[in-house]
């Protein structure tokens, strides 16, 4: 969308952005996102909402009224809130999932970014090459359904999705069949599946802070020398990736898929391209 379109849409009044979640006093959005309005001259505020789960409606309710042009949704909300938006992309839709909304003169429309955000950061930051790789996900979430189906398009061996609910793991793999060689099993049973795995990805909230000192698995599980990811920028080192890193593994924290994500989102937003730089500098400095 071009500026002009832009500011006509919303009726010359600064942009009204921001994101939802429980918990949210932990997100660096709010400062990257100012960081991007700033540096692309663009009047505008990003603000953080802390949105429990029975209010979920009311609040996208709350979007339309005030005119936010748009905000980013992140957990527990990604998979309950297309309940309640007007249209879904097709990727979002297909993915069960959304991390971004739109608002088009009332209509709201959302999307995915996450799974495209972090493809692009795992692959220039850890591991340029993805297909024939045996991947373990531990999570099937909201936020694993994206990374799952972005990295099922990238022809790996094979998928394992690890999740506390192993029903909600194996449904998964069962709709997903079709795009790879996907496996879903209990946390119990991730002894049976992880020898051999080249990645390993933590998409759950264990370790964010407050609590610093959680980790998704027992360390003594993983392998010596693979890639391990976490989702979590917030510690940018979890204790996942500290054990990892003591094994010699690469380490993939989940800053560059969180700027590359809002990179995204900023553009629908806006129209414009996203300033990577100055929304890196902007959460890295947040993050002391």
């Amino acid at each position: 969308m071009e500026e002009t379109n832009l500011i006509r849409e919303n009726n010359g009044l600064p942009l009204l952005l921001g994101v939802m979640g429980d918990p949210i006093l932990h997100s660096k959005s709010p400062a990257m996102h100012m960081a991007a309005l700033q540096a692309t001259g663009l009047q505008g505020s990003y603000l953080p909402f802390h949105v429990k789960r029975g209010d979920l409606r009311h609040a996208i309710q709350g979007i339309r009224a005030l005119g936010f042009r748009g905000v980013n949704v992140t957990v527990p909300h990604k998979v309950e809130v297309m309940e309640y938006l007007d249209e879904i992309d097709e990727g979002a839709r297909y993915i069960g999932a959304v991390n971004t909304i739109v608002n088009d003169e009332g209509r709201l429309k959302g999307y995915n970014t996450d799974g495209i955000g972090y493809i692009r950061s795992l692959k220039e930051e850890a591991v340029s090459d993805l297909s024939g790789r045996k991947v373990l996900v531990i999570g099937a979430g909201g936020a694993a359904r994206g990374i799952i189906y972005a990295l099922l398009l990238e022809r790996p061996a094979q998928v394992i999705v690890a999740n506390r609910t192993k029903e909600s793991a194996m449904q998964l793999a069962a709709e997903w069949a079709h795009l790879g060689n996907i496996t879903g099993c209990g946390l119990e049973q991730m002894g049976q599946y992880i020898s051999g795995v080249d990645i390993l990805i933590n998409t759950t909230s264990v370790g964010m802070y407050p609590k610093i000192n959680d980790i998704p698995l027992d360390s003594e599980m993983i392998p010596e020398g693979i890639v391990v990811s976490d989702l979590i920028y917030n510690p940018l080192q979890t204790e996942m990736l500290r054990q990892a890193q003591q094994k010699g593994c690469t380490i993939h924290n989940g800053f560059g898929m969180f700027v590359y994500q809002g990179a995204y989102a900023f553009e629908y937003w806006t129209g414009r391209p996203a300033p990577i730089e100055a929304m890196k500098s902007a959460v890295l400095a947040s993050l002391g």
